[in-house]
């Protein structure tokens, strides 16, 4: 003969009985633990959100102070100066390339840029930006641009 099985649960009366009141006692303790590990979170956060100080300085963009009125013109600011430090470095680029070209075709360094000038090397030396010049070290070849 088979075994009657029952229709709710595998566990007696007894055992369903001592399984709640297991659970009854630690209702508390669970409790405990939820609002410990929900808290401590939320406490960090706000003890890390009340620090007193000021927030660093943009160390790219110097002038821009975060407000929202002055945006367009710290954009529009920052849009220039990229695009003056970006001829600059085109233009420094191809005056070393001309001095490289004198150099391999000459054996020595150009005395002058104006030397560059010419249909082989320059066909003129570019502007510098305003209120910057070129200096140029015959000794070694090296351009760069200074303030003037």
């Amino acid at each position: 003969m088979q075994p009657r099985l029952r229709r709710n649960n595998h566990f007696s009366a007894s055992a369903r009985g001592s399984l709640l009141a297991v659970q009854a006692g630690l209702k508390p303790a669970i409790a405990a633990v939820k609002s410990v590990v929900f808290l401590w979170p939320l406490a960090c956060l706000a003890l890390t959100g009340c620090r007193k100080g000021t927030p660093p300085a943009d160390s790219t963009n110097p002038a821009a102070g975060g407000n929202p009125a002055t945006a367009p013109v710290d954009y529009f600011g920052a849009i220039a100066k990229g695009k003056i430090t970006a001829e600059t470095t085109v233009e420094t680029a191809s005056i070393n390339q001309a001095v490289q070209l004198f150099l391999a075709q000459e054996g020595r360094f150009p005395k002058d840029l104006n030397e560059l000038v010419g249909p082989s090397y320059l066909s003129r030396l570019p502007e510098p930006p305003a209120g910057k010049k070129f200096v140029y070290n015959p000794a070694n070849g090296e351009v760069k641009v200074v303030s003037k």
